[in-house]
């Protein structure tokens, strides 16, 4: 490993990098940073540089804009959008043990930037027993009719093929996971296949009853969604009750021994960004990691920027009221920012998909509950794996299908006022970190 000072001028703006280690004998010059998300002069604070199977964290010393690049930029491709006057340290990780042996198989998980997708997350239905109003508009949205949502059969033969070419990691969304009866049965399927982990995010409202017979199914993880501790706010946001049993979910979760419980709380503006601190002070006592996530928009639920509180605002406010707030090294795979704080048994996270997205360290795909494929959760492209499933399609005719829209996969989504002008699913279509909602009464709760 070697240490140096390296200098460039782009478009008559100087970047300013320093790089503490390199792999692979390669020369500071080659590490330019591609795909700039510039945001509203709100600041940026890492890079994400990958080489081969090594990959390096850039964390910023003082920076109006960062980004990330990817193999192809190091390695002479197109290179455009550069950060400007911007100064960084890196920090050293392999990834090796993410990636599959090279063959036909893994292959399918690679796109055309290098980057491996081991992580798999399956919307098991688009039905809820909340009507979170980030999520969906007040009237509902329409769902899919049933005999063209996948059947457990048609999950889990997908879910083994994923697996059996390089995925470790499958997170079940929704919808709400929990309203399918048949819950249990496919955590059990899924936990055969030896994954590293096995994950869902829920709302919370049924899991303190089911969570005892999913842990024994295999579950590893488990995210809950809650964006106020205000009773009276979660009724408003939700259009429904339930406050109360979300609390009993994550204290049932801790009794469990998941460590840690997972809180995702999406901050709105006007709604609960002055309860930071209060989801802070979860942290405390209790094993929790308060993931504080960025409002983001998609169809149905009137996205606007003056509701988005950006990452920087939010570490602002943790700082002030705890100054031991300290950064983690993450993965470069991670989506979240990790914190800790002295004294506190769980950590604080930040999910900056708009301000400052990941996309050079994505490693995530996604299976809708009608069977569409998706590369990118922003991205409107989708294809259906449904379809030739259905049409006798056998498993290396579904990794060409698979593998064909793997690399077509973007370099990075779009800036957010780009996204919010898109025609993406709702929420509640897609499954991800939010509460989402529907019309149909018929819910296992």
């Amino acid at each position: 490993m070697e240490s140096a000072l390296g200098t460039s001028s782009i478009n008559n703006e100087a970047l300013l990098f320093k790089i503490h280690s390199w792999p692979n004998g390669l020369q500071p010059i080659k590490f330019l940073s591609r795909e700039t998300y510039l945001s509203l002069s709100l600041s940026l604070s890492e890079f994400v540089i990958a080489s081969s199977f090594d990959h390096l964290n850039f964390e910023k010393g003082s920076c109006c804009a960062a980004g990330s690049a990817n193999r192809q930029a190091l390695f002479g491709g197109k290179m455009n959008e550069y950060a400007t006057r911007a100064f960084a340290t890196t920090s050293y990780a392999s990834l090796s043990e993410d990636h599959p042996k090279n063959n036909s198989v893994s292959d399918m998980l690679v796109d055309s930037f290098g980057r491996l997708h081991t992580y798999l997350r399956i919307s098991l239905t688009e039905r809820c027993n909340l009507r979170c109003q980030y999520c969906m508009p007040a009237d509902g949205v329409e769902l899919t009719p049933s005999p063209k949502l996948l059947t457990k059969a048609e999950i889990l033969r997908l879910a083994n093929l994923f697996v059996s070419s390089g995925v470790n990691k499958i997170r079940l969304t929704g919808g709400e996971p929990t309203v399918r009866k048949d819950i249990e049965d496919i955590c059990l399927e899924l936990s055969s296949l030896k994954l590293r982990t096995l994950s869902m995010t829920t709302n919370g409202i049924a899991l303190a009853r089911k969570l005892p017979k999913l842990k024994e199914c295999g579950l590893t993880s488990v995210n809950i969604s809650l964006d106020t501790l205000v009773p009276a706010k979660f009724e408003f946001m939700t259009r429904r009750k339930g406050h109360d049993r979300v609390m009993d979910s994550i204290d049932a979760a801790i009794d469990l021994g998941y460590n840690p419980v997972k809180v995702n709380c999406v901050v709105m503006r006007g709604f609960n960004d002055d309860e930071i601190c209060d989801f802070v002070e979860l942290t405390r006592e209790k094993p929790i990691d308060v993931r504080f996530i960025e409002f983001m928009p998609f169809d149905g639920n009137v996205w606007n920027v003056k509701k988005l509180v950006p990452y920087s605002e939010m570490l602002d406010t943790v700082m002030k009221q705890f100054t031991s707030l300290k950064r983690v090294q993450d993965h470069p795979t991670d989506t979240a920012k990790n914190f800790t704080i002295d004294g506190h048994k769980g950590r604080v996270s930040f999910i900056t998909s708009m301000t400052e997205h990941f996309c050079a360290g994505c490693n995530r795909l996604r299976l809708l509950a009608d069977g569409n494929f998706k590369v990118c959760l922003f991205g409107p492209s989708e294809i259906s794996l449904r379809d030739p499933l259905r049409c006798g399609a056998e498993d290396h005719e579904l990794r060409e299908i698979i593998g064909a829209a793997v690399k077509r996969k973007k370099a990075s989504h779009a800036g957010m006022f780009d996204i919010a002008k898109t025609a993406n699913r709702p929420m509640i279509h897609i499954g991800d970190h939010s509460n989402p909602s529907q019309k149909h009464p018929e819910l296992s709760i």
